[in-house]
């Protein structure tokens, strides 16, 4: 019986499909883009993001300098995207950072914005991909008190109202990235950026003082944000996570 019983499991183990292999797209701006050797240390958060994930996923980061919901589309970025999304797929939507200055050629009125991210979320599905919609990465603003302070509170709440008009999963970081820089506080959550004093580096040679881009350490720290709301809100993602290695 005990022979039976291992030649049964063995037979479900063998013809046990492979799972299938999916994508995750980033659609976004600086905050989360690849970035050119002669912007280092500059580091967007799509780039720690592709090592967190076993080999059923790939990680397709289109995120683009200075790009927002309208331009991306502008460029056949957002085309590129869908011509390649299949079904089982992910698409993440990070926008806000360039549509919410009016003096920027980029700028997006709030309901153009809006507009947008639910374009964005209704070809994703049209593709039979999963859209995930991403409130805008903060910027390091404290004010006198030493208290953070919000500057998106107008787009990241559009994208709140679409993801739930919408019923898309939401990862809300501009939430949750301030949160991280009121835990460091002012002088230390500078460790998380651009923020290079004359000489430092030698491709910012005169020194560089950024409150929006990331260096490595941000980069990373931010990347993990988003990966926490992936464990508490995509389970079906989760499990895709890189497993650790238990020493025995």
């Amino acid at each position: 019986m005990r022979k039976l019983f291992l030649i049964a499991t063995i037979a479900a183990v063998a013809f046990t499909p492979p799972t299938k292999k999916i994508k995750i797209f980033i659609a976004g701006d600086s905050t989360a883009s690849i970035k050119e050797t002669k912007a280092f240390p500059e580091t967007g958060w799509g780039m720690p993001f592709v090592y967190f994930w076993d080999s059923t996923v790939t990680i397709v980061n289109k995120a683009k300098n200075g790009r927002s919901t309208r331009s991306f589309m502008e460029e056949g970025l957002w085309k590129s995207i869908l011509d390649e999304a299949g079904e089982g797929d992910y698409v993440f939507i990070q926008f806000g950072h360039n549509d919410e200055v009016p003096t920027k050629k980029t700028y997006t009125t709030e309901d153009e914005f809006r507009t947008n991210l639910v374009k964005y979320v209704q070809e994703s599905r049209a593709k039979k991909a999963v859209p995930v919609l991403i409130t805008p990465v903060a910027r390091r603003k404290f004010d006198s008190t030493g208290h953070i302070v919000g500057t998106h509170d107008a787009y990241s709440q559009i994208v709140r109202n679409v993801a739930a008009s919408e019923k898309v999963v939401l990862i809300d970081l501009d939430i949750k990235s301030q949160a991280l820089y009121q835990q460091f506080g002012v002088e230390n959550s500078k460790l998380l950026f651009v923020q290079l004093k004359p000489g430092e580096h030698p491709n910012y040679p005169e020194g560089k003082e950024d409150n929006t881009h990331f260096n490595e350490l941000g980069a990373r720290l931010i990347a993990q944000l988003i990966l926490k709301e992936i464990n508490n809100l995509v389970p079906e993602l989760a499990a895709r996570v890189i497993k650790p290695v238990v020493k025995k």
